[in-house]
Order: C-alpha cells, then sequence, then structure tokens
C-alpha cells in the first residue's frame, strides 16, 4: 500500500473555500500527519492547511472580469504548476473554480492523480468541458445524485457524496441572544439579505435588494432589515450601498447562518445562499443581476430552465427567481409581501424546500470525500 504523504488543493472563491475547508478538516482527521497545501483562504487555513497562494480577490463574475484578471491568472498558473514540480504531491484536488481548475488540470495531463470535487455545472452550460473532464480528471466526487448520473451516462468516472451544508449550516449562538445583542424588538419582523460574497456581485445585487427594502417597509412598516456581510470582503463596499438609504439596517459580519437563523424572510442571491436558506428552513426569493454584457454573452449558453440551485435541485420552480431585468425592486416587493402576509403560502414553499434538504443527502459528506480521495490514492 503506498504512502500518501502530501495534498495539494486549489480553489478560488469563498464557497470553495469553505468547502475545501471542511475537507481538508476530514482528511486531517482520517490521516493526521498528512501535509495539505492549498491555493485557498481562511477556511482552509484554520483547518491546518498551509496556504500557497491565498484567494482574496481572486473571484471573478463574467468574462470581462475574468479578462481583466487573466495576467493574474496566467501567473498563478505559472506559480502553481512550479510549485507542484517542485513539491511533488502525491495528489491534486481541484474544488471547484472550473475556469481555472480544468486548465490546470491539462497542464498536469494526469501526470500525478487529479480528483475533482465539487463539480462544475457542465449540465447546466457549456456541456462540451466534459470532454476536458474525461481526459485530465482521474476522478469526480460530486454533491448531487443527478450530477453522478449525468457522469456516469458520458461514462466518467463519478461518486456523489452528499452536500457538505447539510453539516456545515448551523448557527453560532441562539436565536435570541442574537436578536437582544441588536436590540431587535420580541415583536419586530426581520428581514436578512444576502446579497452574495464576491465585490461584484455586491455592487449589481446590493442595490436591488436595498430598493425592495425600502418598499417593502412602505408596505409593513416596523421591519428589521439586517445584511449578512461577507467577512472576505471590506465593509466599505456594503456602506457605500446602504449610505443612500434611510432604513432599519444593520451590517453583520462573518455570521451568515446566525442572519438566516434570525430571519423570518429573505432576499439571497442566486449560490450557494440558496442552499443555506433551504436548510434553515426560510422563505426567500433569489435575485440575481450582473454586467449587462457579461449577461448577453452567457445567457444563451444556460441549457436549464432555473439558475437557483434550490430550483435545479426541486426540479421545478419552487423558489421565485428575479434574474438581470426582472430583478427591479417593484416586482420583488410584490412576491415578498405576498409571502409576508400569506403564512399558507409561505408554509408551502417551506415545504418544497425541506424536499430539497432531504435531497442533499445525510451528515458527513466531508468525510465520505476525504475517504473516497485516500482510497482512491492508494495502491
Amino acid at each position: 500500500m503506498a504512502q500518501i504523504r502530501k495534498i495539494f488543493i486549489v480553489c478560488g472563491e469563498p464557497s470553495g473555500d469553505l468547502l475545501a475547508g471542511d475537507l481538508i478538516r476530514a482528511i486531517k482527521m482520517l490521516r493526521p500527519g498528512l501535509k495539505i497545501s492549498a491555493v485557498a483562504g481562511a477556511y482552509a487555513k484554520s483547518a491546518g492547511a498551509e496556504i500557497f497562494y491565498n484567494i482574496k480577490d481572486l473571484s471573478v463574475m463574467g468574462f470581462f472580469d475574468v479578462l481583466r484578471k487573466l495576467p493574474k491568472f496566467l501567473k498563478l498558473k505559472k506559480l502553481v504548476l512550479e510549485e507542484i514540480n517542485r513539491d511533488k504531491p502525491d495528489a491534486i484536488v481541484l474544488v471547484d473554480f472550473s475556469g481555472f481548475n480544468l486548465r490546470l488540470a491539462k497542464a498536469i495531463n494526469k501526470r500525478i492523480p487529479t480528483i475533482y470535487y465539487v463539480s462544475p455545472q457542465v449540465w447546466a452550460s457549456r456541456e462540451k468541458r466534459v470532454n476536458s473532464i474525461k481526459d485530465y480528471i482521474s476522478r469526480m466526487i460530486v454533491l448531487f445524485k443527478f450530477e453522478e448520473e449525468f457522469y456516469k451516462q458520458r461514462m466518467i468516472r463519478a461518486c456523489c457524496v452528499g452536500h457538505p451544508l447539510i453539516s456545515l449550516v448551523s448557527p453560532t449562538m441562539e436565536k435570541q441572544e442574537l436578536r437582544d445583542s441588536l436590540r431587535i424588538n420580541p415583536s419586530q419582523k426581520v428581514i436578512a439579505l444576502l446579497p452574495g460574497s464576491r465585490k461584484q456581485e455586491i455592487g449589481m445585487v446590493l442595490p436591488v435588494m436595498l430598493e425592495t427594502a425600502r418598499l417593502i417597509d412602505k408596505e409593513i412598516p416596523g421591519i428589521q432589515f439586517i445584511i449578512a456581510k461577507s467577512p472576505s470582503l471590506d465593509a466599505r463596499v456594503y456602506q457605500r450601498a446602504c449610505k443612500k438609504f434611510t432604513l432599519d439596517l444593520k451590517i453583520i459580519d462573518g455570521k451568515t447562518y446566525d442572519c438566516l437563523n434570525i430571519a423570518d424572510f429573505c432576499l439571497v442571491c442566486s449560490g450557494t445562499a440558496t442552499l443555506e436558506a433551504a436548510i434553515m428552513g426560510k422563505p426567500f426569493l433569489i435575485v440575481y443581476k450582473m454586467n449587462l454584457l457579461n449577461y448577453l454573452l452567457y445567457r444563451p449558453q444556460i441549457k436549464i430552465p432555473y439558475i437557483g440551485m434550490v430550483n435545479i435541485v426541486a426540479g421545478r420552480k419552487i423558489v421565485p427567481e428575479f434574474i438581470q431585468f426582472n430583478a427591479r425592486a417593484a416586482i420583488i416587493c410584490r412576491e415578498a409581501v405576498k409571502l409576508l402576509k400569506n403564512p399558507e403560502r409561505a408554509r408551502q414553499m417551506l415545504d418544497d424546500l425541506a424536499y430539497v434538504k432531504s435531497s442533499l443527502g445525510e451528515p458527513g459528506a466531508a468525510e465520505r470525500a476525504a475517504r473516497l480521495i485516500l482510497e482512491s490514492l492508494q495502491d
């Protein structure tokens, strides 16, 4: 049996860093002496990885942002390949971040076992990327059962471990404790705004959410609004958007699950946060907007009817989506008020979200992924 000594992990965004950190923690529990280096961030570091390159400011949104940062990505690819050649890890684990990671996998060309954790959304757009996965990835470890079936139909080795968020999504403090610390009246409703984890998302999505909040406040006065701030972003990014609005508004740093816990209702940027809201059992609406040129470039490539993961997993629209031209405060407000004033409507959404949660598998996904990685590397 071969002795595994080193693993090199590559992710590129806060959501990937969260899942990479969870995976690293699980690998370390199974193999405490194993060295893990990573292109990652704070979550991976806290889990015990040596950070080769910090991903702060690395995440991108759309083609033109990629183009602007292309020199940085090319330099990073060169640095990573040099480090791999120098350190000679026993395996490479790629976490999401497909634009960079699939190109890196091609350059590695299976000289080292290359495992992909958290599949690119090839089932939604640009399916030709499947060819790169078939040619350059040793094994796919996926989070959704439909992804496993997708890859097996294309003769690609894949295994579904369930979604790590089932284990990760948990408040850090009691609901009443946070409400008291924020001085929220016991009878006051709370609406949480989750505008994403990228700076570009905040710039596009948060103003729409805030304008929606202003209109909701007119319809239902006295609501406390809270913003779940990403710890990876500067507070000024949020403050600039908020200064135009006179709302009862609080920005809460690095406590997304606590914000969800005390919320009666949420506005959520499309992405990982939609699953987090589903797991926490909160009625919400999906809001997403991007640079118009990026949208016009990417929209024709999307081959599925929804973009929210909760709707993709459910196979139908259980949460309304307000995307790009429909991301307008007036129409979002109308739907929000219907949910806030109609408990039966909100209850139906919660029943549907409970189904989505049950579809994400049992707790322990990261440990199952860690075992697969270690077993697949042993002779």
